[in-house]
Parts: C-alpha cells; structure tokens; sequence
C-alpha cells in the first residue's frame, strides 16, 4: 500500500486584491469539457471568490504542449495568481511521467520567474484507484506551492459527479471549485 502523501496545505501566497486576475491554466479539465460554459471550475471559482478567473484550458493538450503557450498567456494576461491543473492528457496517452514533471516544473518556474504564485492542481492517474502519480506532491514539495491533490480523485470516484469516464459534469466542477476556493483561503490568498 503507497503511503498517503497530502500537499494541500502549509505554503500560504500573498493576498489577491479585489481586482486580481486568477490565471486557471490547463487542459479540459481547466476548459470545463462536459459541462456548460458557465458551469465549468474557473466559471465557478470566480464566482465564489469574487475574483476574475480567466479559463485557459484546451482540450487534448498535454504537457508539452501547455508549456509552448504559457509565456504568452502569462504575458498578456499578466495574473496575480495561477492555479496549474494538467497533466491528465500526459497520463491516459502514456507519455512518459518524469517528462510532464519536468513540464510542469518549467510552468511554475516561468510563472514564479514572473512574480506568478502557483497552486498545483493534482490530476489522478485512472485506474482501480484513481491514486495520484507521486510527481505532484513532489513538485509541489520542491517549490513549496499549495497543491490540491485530493478532489479530482474525489470527483472521478463518483458516476454522479461525472459527464464521462474521464470529466466531471457540472456538479463535479463545482466541487473542484469549491476546493479550490477552500485551498486559497487555507493559503492567505483570498
């Protein structure tokens, strides 16, 4: 049995002001595929923090892909905070996993090299367990970022949180947002 290893709290983040831009950056998971537009977790973390959150998912991407567009959304964009939740197209292709830590590892250093806090959103690897690959809460350990590791695998568990095998629905983004909203208020951020 693998030792449960949490990341979701400890490091805290500088207060977002009223005004601050929340970068949500990913794959569909962050696009909100199985859900309305308006249901999707960025959606729904901006109501429920009363902050701007900007929806930069893509559907399919995978790490290395999320990487070769960050700097300029990270430069046009210019957010007080990124919340990073990819790397789930990365593990059902079965690409290999140290390379989308290395990817992940180069968005939080572009991000952090830009005065970006970073929160790490964990995305399970699917299987009997939903378990999450050991990589996240070692990145998250290494840049001492809050990390959100248990929701997803939460949500994926439950057919009456799902929209298909691999996406929440509606109800299940609320929850990640919910967490989500509960983890920026853990770390000082709101």
């Amino acid at each position: 049995m693998l030792p449960l290893v949490s990341c979701s709290s400890g490091p805290t983040l500088p207060q977002l002001p009223a005004d601050a831009v929340i970068l949500a950056f990913g794959d569909s998971l962050t696009y909100g595929t199985g859900a309305a537009p308006s249901e999707s977790y960025p959606a729904v973390l901006s109501r429920l923090t009363g902050r701007r959150v900007l929806n930069s998912g893509v559907p399919g991407e995978v790490t290395a892909e999320g990487l070769a567009r960050l700097e300029f959304v990270l430069d046009s964009q210019k957010p007080a905070l990124m919340i990073l939740c990819h790397g789930g197209n990365d593990l059902l292709r079965q690409l290999d996993r140290q390379q989308a830590a290395d990817n992940l590892r180069a968005m939080i250093r572009m991000a952090k090299g830009r005065g970006i806090p970073v929160i790490l959103v964990v995305v399970p690897a699917l299987g009997i367990t939903l378990s999450p690959p050991p990589f996240y809460s070692e990145v998250a350990k290494e840049f001492g970022i809050p990390c959100e590791e248990k929701a997803l695998a939460g949500i994926l568990s439950k057919n009456a949180l799902k929209s298909d095998y691999i996406h929440p629905n509606a109800a299940g983004y609320r929850r990640l947002a919910e967490a989500l909203a509960k983890l920026l208020k853990q770390s000082r951020a709101i």
